[in-house]
């Protein structure tokens, strides 16, 4: 711990989260590091979201700057912070909300090049909300491989209903071209190639049917700029996400908590 906040200020802030969650629960986000891949319309929030949980460590993975077309869906997207780099940006929230919390940022896409630098020091959890169908596969293929807990986010544009909003092992979900083309990639790699064998990856997605063909979804991915989007359904996808991030790290011994 740093002196940056004092004690008592500290308790304060997220008494709330430990009387929820509990103590042992709490002590394990204190110890927790979380990355968050893809800083948009689900991944900002998602930030948010851990940051004011009180998790100690988090890793930002993104390269794009905060852009007009941004500003009804992601967190960071104000008239004051267009052209800024969203990684930034979102790590100011974030020492402001904890000035414990450690930040790491990185100004970079992840692809199948970099995915295994990126996590040469694996976090606790990943959270994918990247918008890349190849950059996805790249990174369920090193997580798989390496042992390494990760939470999908499907895509997220296109959607209306935030209540049609699911979880479920990548084998089961519906509706979602993007993870129905991950899945039969997967699969085409020898990977869980029989339907009822679950893939071990955790999915948000909806059931919702989105405004535009199977084929542009599939290739849009969480871009929403294509065919619209809502932030009662980006953000809630990112509520959700996190909220099945907090359960991995209480459901295992955080590897850095001594």
């Amino acid at each position: 711990m740093t002196d940056l906040l004092q004690d008592d200020e500290y308790e304060r802030r997220f008494a709330g989260v430990e009387k929820i969650y509990g103590d042992e629960a709490f002590r394990q986000y204190e110890h927790s590091h979380v990355m968050v891949i893809g800083i948009g319309g689900v991944g900002s929030w998602a930030v948010e979201a851990l940051a004011r949980t009180g998790i100690a460590e988090l890793t930002l993975v993104d390269m794009d700057v905060i852009a007009a077309s941004n500003i009804n869906r992601q967190l960071p997207a104000l008239s004051s912070t267009l052209g800024r780099e969203k990684i930034e940006v979102m790590a100011e929230r974030c020492l402001s909300i904890n000035p414990r919390i450690r930040i790491n940022v990185v100004d970079d896409y992840l692809t199948a090049d970099n995915v295994k630098e990126l996590l040469s020091n694996p976090p606790d959890v990943v959270l994918d909300c990247i918008d890349d169908v190849k950059a996805k596969l790249a990174l369920m293929l090193h997580c798989r491989f390496n042992k390494i807990s990760l939470i999908v986010s499907g895509g997220a544009g296109g959607k209306l209903d935030p209540l049609k909003i699911r979880v479920a092992d990548l084998s089961k979900t519906e509706q979602d071209p993007m993870l129905a083309k991950l899945r039969s990639q997967l699969r085409s790699k020898g990977i869980c190639k029989k339907p009822k064998d679950k893939f071990g990856i955790t999915c948000v997605y909806s059931v919702d049917n989105p405004f535009s063909s199977a084929e542009v979804c599939a290739s849009a991915g969480l871009r929403c700029g294509g065919y619209g989007s809502a932030v009662v359904v980006t953000s809630s996808f990112a509520m959700i996400a996190v909220s099945e991030v907090l359960k991995k790290l209480t459901s295992k011994k955080v590897k850095n908590s001594d």
